[in-house]
């Protein structure tokens, strides 16, 4: 072997010792092994909660369950998953993921993904919304991450968003007065009424709890055509909802802070742009919030609720703060997400509950049922609800 030989084998040598060391330097990074379940055709991988475990420092998606089979070759290419399964807890017993998404929309099948996931020792979930069918289901949910010690968040995105800790300090610091009312409304598409309040509900009870605490109290109407929802009217909901009802809904809630709170959704009414958000009015003037993961937020600081008779502005707000440029790039649901599931990492090594977790997810999952169990009884309910089932499966 001549001196150039050796040292182009010694050089050759060096290097692949200097790739082993990075491969292995890499993997050393990824701390977290991430299972992803979704459902094609049935809920499929909901808004991005598959692909963003991507940006998700430390970890690495090393399976995939779907129980469609087509789906389930595409999801595996997408997230370059090297395994794929047809059952999630056939993924859940051979992969032991320490992180697990759970993606469907669908909501037929969230209690069972999450209870499984717990029962099987993983660390964190993160859960599409809404959280699941009934309070009961929401029950055995919250029983089985308390059991085995597991975080749960839920996908309630505009809960990660910058601008709303400049919400939260506008209200703790007075700008808005006296918090008097939330006003919220959804989309009010061709899901307006029942399904709005189910699907489109969820961000927004979610905001008025974080902001405006607990509720005690529900008073709601579920119309269908007009007159109030009868047996008859219910049939089986879009998206795995179960038992659903009613083309206009209307509800009004005594909040644990003094405030009161609504929520209204009438099918075919929605504005362009749409009013899907909340609305809080204070004696100084009035804040509103959208969803997003940087939503369109402002604030208008009029006592009289009444610029065209104070010609006082609306002024934007951003995560910089009232009427400031905004420094940081939208990154839609996808920014939201990547928020998620980062803070859902640091409270599993914590010990703490994420931003948008399971309790506050169920505290918005029963102002929901409240509407309905409020129709069923003719009046209003007090929070928490006894009935934890669907009421519609009970109306006389």
């Amino acid at each position: 072997m001549n001196r150039r030989t050796f040292i182009a084998g010694a050089t050759a040598l060096t290097l692949a010792a200097a790739r082993r060391r990075a491969s292995a330097a890499d993997a050393a990074k990824v701390s977290y092994r991430v299972g992803v379940i979704g459902h094609t055709g049935k809920g499929n991988y909901g808004h991005g909660l598959d692909t963003v475990w991507r940006e998700a420092p430390g970890c690495e998606v090393v399976a995939v369950a779907d129980a469609d089979a087509k789906g389930l070759a595409a999801a595996v290419k997408r997230l370059k998953a090297p395994k794929g399964y047809a059952d999630y807890r056939e993924l859940l017993d051979k992969e032991k993921p320490d992180l697990v998404s759970i993606c469907p929309r669908w909501l037929d099948q969230h209690r069972d993904m999450a209870v499984a996931a717990a029962e099987r020792g993983v660390r964190g979930i993160y859960l599409e919304k809404p959280l699941c069918r009934t309070l009961a289901e929401a029950d055995e949910i919250a029983a089985a991450c308390e059991k085995h010690k597991v975080k749960l968040a839920v996908a309630h995105q505009t809960r990660y968003s910058p601008r709303l800790a400049v919400v939260r300090e506008l209200l703790r610091s007075g700008a808005l007065g006296q918090v008097l009312e939330f006003r919220g409304r959804g989309k009010e598409d061709g899901r307006g009424g029942g399904e709005d309040l189910w699907v489109l509900g969820s961000h927004v009870m979610d905001l008025v709890h974080t902001l405006g605490g607990d509720a005690k109290w529900c008073f709601g109407t579920v119309l269908q055509g007009g007159r109030p929802i009868r047996r008859d009217d219910v049939k089986e909901g879009a998206e795995g909802i179960g038992p659903l009802a009613g083309d206009e809904v209307h509800a009004i809630y005594k909040l644990a802070s003094g405030a009161t709170a609504s929520f209204d959704s009438v099918r075919g009414a929605g504005g362009n742009p749409t009013r899907f958000g909340v609305q809080i009015f204070g004696s100084k003037g009035i804040l509103e919030i959208y969803t997003g993961y940087l939503p369109p937020v402002s604030f208008l600081p009029d006592p009289s609720w009444s610029p065209g008779r104070t010609g006082r502005k609306w002024l934007p707000v951003t995560s910089a703060g009232v009427d400031k440029p905004e420094p940081l790039k939208d990154g839609g649901l996808h920014g939201g997400n990547v928020a998620a599931v980062k803070d859902l990492i640091a409270a599993v090594e914590g010990d703490r509950q994420p931003e948008s977790s399971l309790a506050e997810a169920r505290a918005a999952t029963e102002m929901i049922v409240a509407v309905f169990e409020s129709q069923r009884l003719g009046g209003p309910v007090p929070f928490p609800l006894k009935n934890r089932q669907n009421p519609l499966t009970m109306l006389g």
